[in-house]
């Protein structure tokens, strides 16, 4: 029985009549009684609630609310959502986003450190993460900063900066925890009747691949490897940072398949690939801006890219078309635009070197990831966010969050004899396959 059909039964007779003469706090009389009327089908008991019920239906009903931080070597993300227990395929809805290019990791490959323009862009970005996250109220954060605050001398200078100026606390993580996290996010997108997956990521400054069975109750994460290649370091490292040529084209996608030779003769991929029980899924703004540059969007559009399946030919017609474009024309494609037009051709490169190191005829698309994976395991109780309120029985000697480890260039994780995973500041990687509510 719902609430609102519960609501009469109250013992007390004067009060119901009270109530029912008052309304609910602050409504006009004939607009409680429309609503009463209407409670039994449509919810009444939260409708009733005045401004506290228009905040549920808003935001898709009451519960904690959760916030997670994606501080990566280009981006700066934010999402912010609540569990959403009513749909088993919609596990949270999004109250709440943000999104902005910082470009963290600029010039840091020629001189070992963040510079000072890059911070004061990242802490300004952050500052409106922050703001978000105190308006709606969010009870769980977590902040993870990747691979440009990896690989960044003074990252810990950064650190104390950002908590300083925004009350946002980054936790540095490895490039396997980036991975099984990032899988978390799309594991809906895994085909359970292909016994074996490669999901790849390339980020701002690195590249992460991870090698899943699909076979289990969860998707499980076999090996993993993150390589310091990715699209901002590769641009300032290659070309005169607007155009790249053939030949440095040619040198990133054969480094790319260098760096991921030996993982894929380790794991018998490549004959796997051969026997046909490995799919692809891809989760970046590279494989996500082909995608939508295949479907000649004027402009892009999550909602019909997210998801989606591409043959390696309509791939590479798409790189071959981005190959004869110069930087001013790859800018005018609305799926691309000024701020991102420099850095399409290095992360086209290492995609190159991806599905020729890997021949799987298609691959899936997912314009999803580290936040939302972020938000699942959270709401899983199986990760590391800031609790903003104390617990209502804090237990003494339990701190919330786990030790932080160190992360290196250019690692390589596998699981071991019972596929359990390597201490680290996150869980055990197993996932369940999800969809996520951005």
């Amino acid at each position: 029985m719902s609430d609102a059909e519960s609501a009469p039964l109250d013992k007390d007779a004067s009060r119901r009549r009270n109530r029912r003469r008052r309304g609910a706090k602050g409504t006009p009389q004939a607009s409680a009684r429309a609503e009463t009327r209407g409670g039994k089908n449509s919810g009444g008991a939260s409708r009733r609630s005045s401004g506290r019920g228009r905040e549920r239906a808003t935001h898709g009903g009451d519960g904690p609310v959760f916030a997670a931080i994606d501080l990566g070597t280009n981006n700066c993300r934010l999402l912010i959502a609540r569990p959403n227990s009513k749909t088993p395929h919609q596990p949270f809805t999004v109250i709440d986003a943000f999104s902005r290019i910082v470009r963290l990791g600029e010039g840091l490959g020629q001189t070992g450190v963040l510079s000072e323009d890059a911070m004061e862009r990242t802490v300004a970005a952050l500052n409106i993460c922050a703001g978000k996250i105190t308006k709606q109220k969010a009870g769980r954060v977590d902040a993870v900063a990747t691979e440009a605050c990896r690989q960044a001398a003074n990252y810990g200078e950064f650190v104390e900066r950002v908590e300083r100026a925004t009350g946002v606390k980054l936790r540095l993580i490895s490039g396997q925890e980036e991975a099984a996290i990032g899988l978390a996010g799309c594991a809906s997108l895994l085909d359970s009747s292909t016994p074996r997956a490669l999901v790849f990521d390339i980020g701002g400054g690195s590249t992460e691949v991870s090698w899943i069975d699909t076979t289990t109750e969860r998707p499980r994460v076999l090996a993993s490897r993150s390589v310091p290649l990715g699209v901002v370091t590769l641009a300032e490292k290659h070309g005169d940072g607007l155009e790249l040529s053939d030949d440095d084209f040619e040198t990133i996608a054969r480094n790319t398949r260098r760096a991921f030779k030996q993982f894929s003769k380790r794991h018998g991929i490549v004959d796997a690939i051969k026997r046909g029980e490995v799919q692809m899924v891809g989760t970046s703004g590279t494989i996500t801006t082909v995608a939508g540059l295949h479907l000649n969007l004027p402009s892009y559009d999550r909602s019909k890219v997210d998801g989606m399946r591409l043959t390696v030919r309509d791939v590479q017609a798409v790189i071959g078309d981005l190959r004869t474009r110069d930087n001013d024309s790859r800018a005018m494609l609305g799926c691309i635009g000024r701020g991102r037009s420099d850095l399409v051709l290095p992360g086209c490169a290492v995609l190159d070197g991806l599905t020729t190191l890997w021949s799987v005829p298609t691959l899936s698309v997912a314009d999803r990831g580290l936040r939302e994976g972020m938000l699942l395991r959270m709401m899983q109780g199986k990760m590391p966010g800031k609790r903003r309120r104390p617990r209502r029985r804090p237990r003494r000697g339990k701190p919330d969050n786990g030790p932080e480890n160190s992360p290196k260039n250019s690692t390589e994780n596998s699981t071991g004899a019972h596929g359990s995973e390597p201490t680290s500041a996150a869980p055990p990687t197993p996932v369940q396959s999800l969809a996520q509510g951005d």
